[in-house]
C-alpha cells in the first residue's frame, strides 16, 4: 500500500525534531516528510518557499500519483502559506497549527524581537528558559518533553533567531492569494497559547480561506503538538480530514506501518546557501 505524503514545515527552531511526539500516529496513514533548516541559514521567505517545493517534487518524481498534505507550525505555518499559494495544485489538504503570521497582532513581540539584537549571546539560554511558559503549557508536556523543547531552542544561534523573527515582522500574504486554495484546510488553535493571539488569527484565516475548519484546543499553548493528550493524526480522524487512503478503520488498535523508517531518518534537509 501506498501512503500519501505528509510533509511538516517546523516552527523558528527549524529542526522539526520536536515532531517526534506524533509520528507514531501520524505513520498509522501517512509517509511523513519533514523540513530541516540549517541552524546557520538566513534564507528568505522566497528562498525557503523554493527549496520546499524542490524537495517535494523530488519526492514525487518516486511517484506522481501520491496526495500531498502541508502541514506547517508556527513559523513553519507562515512558510506553508507561502509555499501553497505558489503551487496550490501540488496539496490535497492543509493543516495550520497555531501559524504566526499573528505574530503582528502582538505589539510587544514587535518590540521586544528588536531587542534581540542588543542581548549578549551569553543571555539567550537564560532568555530561552524565561521564554518556555509562553511558549508551552509546561504541566501538560512530558519532562522530558519539556527538556528537549529547551535543548532545541538553545540550539539556534542568536543570529539565527534574529533573522526568523525579522521574517515574521516582514510576513505579508495577499487575501485574494489565500482565496485561491479551493483545498481543505484545518486550522488548529491552541485557547491556553500565551504567546500569540492563535485563536483570532484561526478565525481571521477560516473567515478568508474559502473551505477551511477551525479547531480550537481549549488548554493547549503554543506547542501544543508537545503535549501528550495532543495526537494530530486523531485530530484529523475525528474532523474527517483523512482519504481513505489515509483512514484506518480503528486507529487505536493499528500499529504503523513497519516499513516507514523512523522521522530522522526520512526528513530532508533544507541546503545551506552559499
Amino acid at each position: 500500500m501506498q501512503y500519501p505524503l505528509f510533509v511538516y514545515l517546523p516552527g523558528l527552531d527549524g529542526t522539526g525534531q520536536l515532531l517526534r511526539s506524533q509520528t507514531a500516529g501520524l505513520e498509522l496513514g501517512f509517509d511523513v516528510r519533514c523540513l530541516a533548516i540549517p541552524r546557520q541559514d538566513l534564507a528568505t521567505w522566497d528562498v525557503l518557499s523554493n527549496h520546499v517545493l524542490d524537495l517535494i517534487h523530488a519526492e514525487l518524481e518516486k511517484s506522481s500519483h501520491r496526495p500531498v498534505y502541508l502541514c506547517g507550525e508556527s513559523f513553519g505555518g507562515c512558510l506553508a502559506m507561502k509555499v501553497a499559494t505558489q503551487a496550490p495544485q501540488l496539496f490535497k489538504r492543509i493543516i495550520l497549527v497555531n501559524p504566526a503570521s499573528a505574530f503582528q497582532l502582538r505589539p510587544w513581540l514587535m518590540w521586544s524581537s528588536q531587542l534581540t539584537y542588543f542581548v549578549p549571546e551569553c543571555f539567550y539560554d537564560v532568555g530561552a528558559l524565561g521564554l518556555l511558559p509562553f511558549l508551552a503549557s509546561l504541566p501538560r508536556i512530558p519532562r522530558n518533553v519539556r527538556y528537549e523543547l529547551l535543548k532545541t531552542m538553545r540550539s539556534v544561534p542568536p543570529a539565527t533567531v534574529n533573522w526568523r523573527l525579522s521574517l515574521l515582522k516582514e510576513f505579508s500574504i495577499a487575501e485574494n492569494q489565500l482565496r485561491h486554495l479551493t483545498q481543505s484546510v484545518l486550522l488548529i488553535a491552541g485557547g491556553g497559547d500565551r504567546l500569540l493571539p492563535s485563536v483570532n488569527e484561526a478565525k481571521r484565516l477560516v473567515s478568508i480561506l474559502p473551505k477551511s475548519k477551525m479547531l480550537v484546543l481549549p488548554n493547549s499553548g503554543h506547542a501544543c503538538l508537545l503535549e501528550k493528550d495532543v495526537n494530530l493524526y486523531k485530530i484529523m480522524y475525528d474532523n474527517n480530514f483523512l482519504e481513505n487512503t489515509c483512514q484506518v478503520s480503528n486507529w487505536r488498535d493499528m500499529m504503523p506501518n513497519p516499513g516507514i523508517k523512523h522521522l530522522l531518518d526520512q526528513s530532508f534537509p533544507l541546503n545551506q546557501q552559499n
